[in-house]
């Protein structure tokens, strides 16, 4: 362990300055203890660092999903199908297992619908599904996990993990310094421009 009994600050005139400090709020180690004052100092970057993995994964899923309804990142696949002839729209939505199918046109001899087609005297479909890459679908599975998903506690952690260190930044300032009221306002106007973001999506 470090043990620091002072710290030297350069002044312009390159000259140094030994300053001894009653260590109550900083980021110091005296002898082979940590001091009961910064243990947060110490551990919550540490606690950073562990999650810094799982953050890359949330924050990357999450602009990949921005982006679900359209076909950006997604890999083009073509699928060709025999299915029954003479099936209906609704029928032919239920055998393909579209969530939201809607045909597009429809005649005597075919049914078009988004990316693909239906010939209906010869039950065969062709259609092109975009999907993404395995990678990224896992990643967004993850963000988008639920109570059925083996992984939603994953995701509670996480969500417990952030609260934490946007509460606990404030413990690492003395109150009544320039720089925690300075924080106070930068919090209080993220927190205007978020309510803003809520308020017109």
């Amino acid at each position: 362990m470090l043990n620091i009994k002072s710290i030297f600050i350069t002044v312009p005139n390159n000259t140094y300055i030994n300053q001894s400090y009653h260590i109550q709020h900083s980021i110091t180690f005296i002898g082979n203890d940590i001091n009961e004052t910064n243990y947060h100092a110490y551990f919550t970057p540490l606690f950073g660092l562990f999650l810094a993995g799982i953050m890359t994964v949330y924050a990357l899923s999450g602009i990949v999903l921005i982006y679900r309804d359209t076909n950006t990142f997604k890999l083009a696949q073509t699928i060709e199908s025999q299915l029954s002839p003479g099936l209906s729209q609704t029928e032919l939505g239920k055998a393909l297992k579209f969530r939201r199918f809607n045909a597009e046109s429809e005649d005597k001899q075919s049914i078009n619908f988004k990316n693909g087609s239906y010939n209906k005297e010869s039950g065969f479909v062709s259609y092109t599904r975009y999907e993404l890459p395995v990678v990224l679908d896992k990643m967004t599975h993850l963000h988008k996990a639920t109570t059925d998903s083996p992984a939603y506690w994953l995701n509670i952690f996480f969500g417990s993990a952030l609260l934490f260190f946007a509460i606990s930044s404030f413990w690492m300032f003395i109150p009544k310094s320039k720089t925690f009221k300075t924080g106070v306002k930068y919090s209080l106007a993220g927190a205007v421009l978020a309510f803003i973001l809520i308020s017109i999506s």
